[in-house]
C-alpha cells in the first residue's frame, strides 16, 4: 500500500490515535485525508479534509461514501470502551461495544470495498487490540468485541484479496488517549503507534504488531 498520492478517510480522525493516523498520512504524502467524526467541527488537523460519520448508522456511512468516492485507504480507528463485564455489565453497553467495534467497521468494508476496487484496489487498516488475545475483568466486553474484530480482519482480508484490496490489522497495548485516562499504568506514545503502524501498512505486513507487550501476548497464544 502506498501512501504518498493515496485517498484515506480515517474513522475518529479528531482526536486521540485517528488525529495522529491523519497528521501522519498528510505527512507522508497522502494526496488528501478525510477525518471523519461524528462532530466535524472538532477536526483541526491543517489540510485534513472533515467528514460528518457515526459509524453505527448506516445512513451516515452511505452519506460518507458518496463523497468519498475517491477512496485508497480506509483506516478504521474509530472505537469504544464501556468498561463493562460480560455477566453483570449492562448489556446495552456490551450491545454498544460490539456495535462500534466490530459492526461499525464491518460495515464501513462492506460499503467502502467496492470503492476501493473501482479505485484499484487500495487498502484497509483495521485499528484491534492486544485485548483481542486476552480477557481481563472490567473490560471484557470490550475483549469480546476486539476478539471479533481480529476474526473479522482475518476473513475479509481473504474476501478482498482477489480485488487487490491490502488488509492489515494493527495491534497494540495500552496507548495514552482519552479512552485510556483513567488508567494509572504505562502506555504507548500514539505517534508512536501510528509509525509503527504506517510503516507496516506500506511493508504489506497482515499484522502490525506495536508494542513488546503485544507480541508477547500473541506469542504466547500456543501455550
Amino acid at each position: 500500500m502506498n501512501i504518498e498520492g493515496s485517498i484515506a478517510l480515517v474513522t475518529g480522525g479528531n482526536r486521540g490515535i485517528g488525529r495522529h493516523f491523519v497528521q501522519q498520512l498528510l505527512e507522508r504524502g497522502a494526496a488528501k485525508v478525510y477525518a471523519a467524526a461524528r462532530n466535524p467541527r472538532t477536526v483541526d488537523v491543517p489540510g485534513a479534509i472533515p467528514l460528518a460519520l457515526d459509524i453505527t448508522d448506516p445512513d451516515a456511512v452511505a452519506a460518507a461514501a458518496a463523497v468519498a468516492t475517491d477512496l485508497t485507504l480506509l483506516v478504521n480507528n474509530a472505537g469504544t470502551a464501556t468498561g463493562s463485564d460480560l455477566v453483570t455489565g449492562d448489556l446495552a453497553k456490551i450491545r454498544q461495544e460490539l456495535d462500534t467495534n466490530f459492526y461499525g467497521p464491518l460495515g464501513m468494508i462492506r460499503t467502502f470495498a467496492p470503492i476501493l476496487a473501482r479505485n484499484g484496489g487500495g487498502g484497509i487498516l483495521n485499528l484491534n487490540s492486544r485485548m483481542s488475545w486476552i480477557s481481563y475483568p472490567g473490560v471484557n466486553a470490550y475483549a469480546v468485541s476486539k476478539a471479533a474484530a481480529w476474526s473479522m480482519t482475518n476473513g475479509v482480508r481473504l474476501e478482498l484479496a482477489g480485488q487487490g484490496t491490502q488488509v492489515t490489522g494493527l495491534y497494540l497495548s495500552s496507548t495514552d488517549t482519552d479512552m485510556m485516562a483513567g488508567w494509572d499504568i504505562a502506555k504507548n506514545d500514539p505517534a508512536d503507534v501510528v509509525t509503527v503502524a504506517l510503516d507496516g501498512l506500506e511493508a504489506g505486513a497482515p499484522e502490525v504488531l506495536a508494542d513488546q507487550e503485544t507480541k508477547e501476548t500473541k506469542a504466547s497464544l500456543a501455550a
